[in-house]
């Protein structure tokens, strides 16, 4: 943890033969000096061996006293540090001590910024507050930056302030049509985006802890390409549920697909749900209530009576409310349920959502706010892309001013 030794600085010593006393900081492999503003003898210093024996003088005595307390004042100082970030920067630290007023921030290279935001995104995972999914896109973000800096520009890493737009722009293209993941080359715009947003959230991070001034990547503006979501029907919905399956493992993928469909809940969300999420509402309907990993935010959505039946089916026989299957097998078997109920759509577990959104939701009236609020989304925007989708909504308000033009 935290050492502080002091030591004089023999070298400085004036013409009265006094020395300045410094304190030397370490935390880590890291250390800094500062000075205590005090000074002694060369000879007393030694004689007492360093302030350490009993003290006769009132003068070593008083020095002795105002160690003591800048040692109090370091650690106190370094508390508060470390509260907001246990890599406690001693440059942070020594110029808070000092007291001046103007922070030089330490000079740090753009994987620092990474490596020290996803150190913080770990935490967060760990204490289960974020998904373990959302840290390896920030731990991918970091290889891919790694990646396009030794083969742009031949370097293993670079200084923060020194990245400008011509960097960003490069790293876009780089991204885009260079980059190598699992033998497919170049990567889709909406995945590139979402790097670049990774690392623009790194910087962010390390603005707030006063070691970046400014966010190298704000200078980037690519958007999302907004693609129509897949989505079952009323229709195609039903014949899911009214089809025949002998299988009982197609039995429990139905279920677990509905009841997303019929919630809106994410795979890791779902997956994480017991009998603690159900509350009871003030004229007694059900509730399931729980706060999205992915984004930290509460989503709440109404027990419907197709939810209620699944919960009851599986009552007892798990710890969750529903069977727990891995996406990965998951995704197979929806191939296999598609085939069976013959919908010519591929399955995921994000169908099931976007379905909620649109066809169980927006499709029956309900205000678009409320299905944003039910679906833990941070801002409407995301809500509105399925709006978009439903030309049948339109249509019916349309007829309205159909008829006053009959």
């Amino acid at each position: 943890m935290l050492k502080v030794i002091f030591y004089i600085k023999a070298q400085k010593a004036n013409k009265n033969g006094e020395a300045p006393i410094f304190a030397r900081i370490s935390y880590k492999t890291k250390e800094t000096s500062i000075s205590t503003g005090k000074s002694i003898a060369l000879l007393r210093w030694e004689m007492t061996n360093k302030l350490r024996n009993v003290l006769k003088l009132e003068k070593e005595k008083v020095i002795r006293q105002g160690l003591d307390n800048f040692h109090l004042a370091i650690e106190k100082k370094f508390n508060e540090l470390f509260k907001i970030d246990t890599d406690v920067s001693l440059l942070l630290l020594k110029i808070e001590l000092s007291g001046k007023t103007k922070i030089k921030r330490e000079d740090i290279t753009i994987l620092e910024v990474m490596e020290k935001h996803n150190a913080y995104f770990k935490k967060k995972v760990e204490a289960g507050d974020r998904a373990a999914a959302s840290l390896q896109k920030y731990q991918r973000a970091n290889d891919l930056l790694k990646d396009f800096m030794e083969k742009q520009y031949r370097i293993s890493d670079m200084d923060a302030k020194e990245i400008n737009g011509a960097f960003v722009h490069n790293l876009e293209e780089f991204l885009t049509y260079e980059s190598s993941f699992k033998g497919h080359k170049g990567i889709k715009n909406n995945s590139v985006v979402k790097y670049i947003k990774s690392y623009k959230m790194a910087c962010n991070h390390c603005i707030k802890l006063d070691i970046l001034e400014k966010n190298p990547f704000n200078v980037y503006n690519g958007r999302l390409s907004i693609k129509d979501a897949v989505f079952l029907t009323q229709e195609e919905l039903n014949r899911i549920e009214n089809k025949v399956i002998s299988f009982e493992r197609l039995q429990r993928v139905r279920d677990i697909f509905l009841f997303s469909c019929y919630t809106g809940y994410a795979p890791i969300d779902a997956s994480k749900l017991t009998q603690d999420n159900i509350f009871n509402g003030n004229n007694g309907e059900l509730w399931l209530m729980t706060t999205r990993t992915k984004t930290a935010i509460r989503a709440n959505v109404p027990v419907l009576p197709p939810t209620l039946h699944i919960i009851e089916k599986y009552k007892g026989k798990q710890d969750g409310l529903i069977p727990n299957i891995s996406n990965q097998k998951m995704n197979a078997y929806l191939k296999e349920l598609a085939d069976i109920c013959k919908i010519d759509k591929h399955l995921t577990w994000y169908v099931a959502r976007h379905t909620f959104a649109t066809t169980v939701t927006l499709g029956n009236g309900v205000k678009i706010e409320n299905v944003s609020a039910m679906m833990g989304h941070t801002n409407i925007k995301q809500t509105q892309h399925y709006a978009k989708v439903l030309d049948h909504n339109v249509m019916n308000d349309m007829l309205k001013v159909m008829e006053r033009y009959k």
